[in-house]
């Protein structure tokens, strides 16, 4: 990270682009080494880094170190402040974060990807950047001989900044920020990663007789419902004969099998660190995964959306986690499994009537179908690529989504969470044809018709009996839409609580 002594430029001094701060500009103040993380919330590369700042937070606390989030935001529903702090709720970013909407920081420090990392002197000079995910232990050596150095120096400061965080003022809702939902029509149950809270809340359909599967602690502990751990759990799978779930517990980097009859839980998949294996694979509980972030339960084993290394995993019956289709590139590429080319894929879903997969394919903002069994399998039915996104309705690549996270099969019919949209859209997989089914495209919190009813970044959806049950994420709530009379009405899980409050509040757009 050598460079040619250059100043650092200062950052805006206006407090209307500044989250976490208590309100106030921040600035880069004097006797202070600071880490400016450039990223954008829906970037998994950007979200891979956040654990290794908060290392490093807590490595370096109460030394003259900060970090600093400038988020120069990838979409357009990334650039709204309101999401924006919800993202920092949702990943837990203890350090000040400036809205850099129009690039203008980005451009100032020669930023040219998400993520990158740049090292600012405590006399105000810029020290070099790092661009991509892995630096970790890197970081941690060079801050502690920069904080060494300049401290014989004479110039830095004994403490900190203080700033206080969007997370001091939230209340906890019930269910915070759920991220995917099962729903199974047969046993008459309903499923919630209820992912802030790090739990699975299982119910009845109907919302009532709710049981918590894990402590809700931050971990990665086998055990039963009441010692097991999770770190912010994503997509759910149910077994064949109803007795088990899958789970992708995403920030573990990990698949987690729930007996749901002895009431305990196991790790089936990964090792529990990020890993970044493309190619091959192997036996299950010792290849590490990375950021699994959806799976389905098929005859032949199931299937993971590997949204971290961009592919489609397959966790086989006798115990191996493998590549299934992709070849680990990021982008929009149709063909064969091991040349295509996929974009954080969050969603799938298994047609049994076709037996094609149909893939949430987030970052291209696109919804693609696998066919196994074809010479070329992977195909692109509706969207474009890595910046080609928008809210039109179509056909085929004339279709415009914003990243879209959650998907289910409903018949002939594909259902999808267009997220940043805050739409639920229809797919017909023989034409291409892609429609606005529920939600204005603005974000807010409303029950009632179609047309009128409004969801905040909707990310999870599955159906059972006719209806959609869909994981509104912003609004900390489950969402039911009735796929005869297109009403959405919120599911009542009366008596579940959080750890300061219990439903049936309802929260609304900007109440975090």
């Amino acid at each position: 990270m050598n460079s040619p002594k250059i100043h650092a430029p200062q950052l805006p001094n206006d407090p209307a682009l500044w989250l976490n701060t208590g309100g106030k500009a921040f600035q880069l103040e004097k006797g202070v080494l600071y880490l400016l993380d450039f990223w954008t919330y829906c970037c998994i590369n950007c979200l891979h880094i956040i654990p290794d700042l908060k290392y490093l937070e807590e490595r370096f606390a109460g030394r003259p170190f900060c970090v600093i989030g400038v988020h120069s935001g990838k979409f357009d529903n990334e650039k709204d402040n309101d999401n924006l702090r919800n993202a920092i709720l949702r990943h837990d970013i203890r350090h000040p974060v400036l809205r850099d909407d129009d690039y203008r920081v980005w451009r100032d420090y020669s930023v040219h990807a998400w993520p990158t990392l740049v090292l600012v002197s405590p006399d105000g000079y810029f020290l070099g950047a790092l661009s991509g995910e892995g630096h970790r232990d890197a970081l941690a050596t060079m801050i502690e001989t920069l904080l060494d150095t300049y401290a014989q120096e004479g110039t830095t400061r004994e403490t900190p900044p203080i700033f206080a965080l969007e997370a001091d003022k939230e209340l906890d809702p019930p269910l915070y920020y759920p991220g995917k939902v099962f729903a199974d029509e047969i046993g008459d149950r309903l499923f919630i990663a209820d992912t802030r809270h790090n739990r699975i809340v299982m119910t009845r359909l109907d919302g009532s007789d709710y049981k918590l599967i894990g402590s809700g602690e931050v971990g990665q502990d086998d055990g039963d419902f009441k010692t097991a751990t999770f770190h912010q759990p994503q997509g759910i799978a149910l077994s064949e004969d109803g007795n088990s779930l899958f789970v992708c517990d995403c920030e573990n980097h990990l698949i987690r099998q729930v007996d749901l009859l002895g009431e305990r839980v196991d790790t089936v998949a990964g090792t529990g660190t990020q890993g970044q294996e493309r190619a091959s694979g192997g036996i299950a509980l010792v290849t590490p995964l990375s950021s699994p972030w959806d799976i389905v339960s098929t005859p032949a084993g199931h299937y993971i959306a590997m949204a971290g290394t961009h592919q489609i995993w397959a966790l086989t019956p006798d115990g191996r986690a493998i590549p299934a289709y992709g070849s680990g590139r990021e982008g929009r590429v149709d063909g064969e499994a091991e040349t295509a080319a996929f974009a954080q894929p969050s969603g799938i879903a298994l047609d049994t009537l076709s037996k094609s997969l149909f893939v949430a394919d987030s970052e291209i903002s696109a919804i693609r179908r696998i066919t196994p069994g074809k010479a070329e399998p992977v195909s692109t039915l509706a969207g474009g690529d890595l910046f080609d996104f928008g809210d039109v309705d179509g056909f085929g690549d004339e279709v415009r989504l914003q990243h879209p996270l959650g998907i289910c099969v409903v018949g002939e019919t594909v259902y999808f969470t267009d997220t940043f949209n805050h739409k639920i859209k229809m797919l017909d997989p023989k034409t291409g044809e892609v429609k606005t089914f529920a939600g204005t495209g603005k974000a807010g919190f409303s029950d009632g018709s179609w047309e009128t009813a409004q969801f905040y970044e909707p990310a999870g959806i599955s159906h059972a009996n006719g209806k959609l049950y869909i994981a509104d994420t912003n609004n900390h709530s489950v969402r039911v839409l009735d796929l005869s009379t297109k009403e959405v009405e919120t599911l009542n899980l009366a008596g579940l609580c959080g750890n300061g409050l219990c439903f049936p509040p309802r929260f609304s757009k900007g109440q975090g």
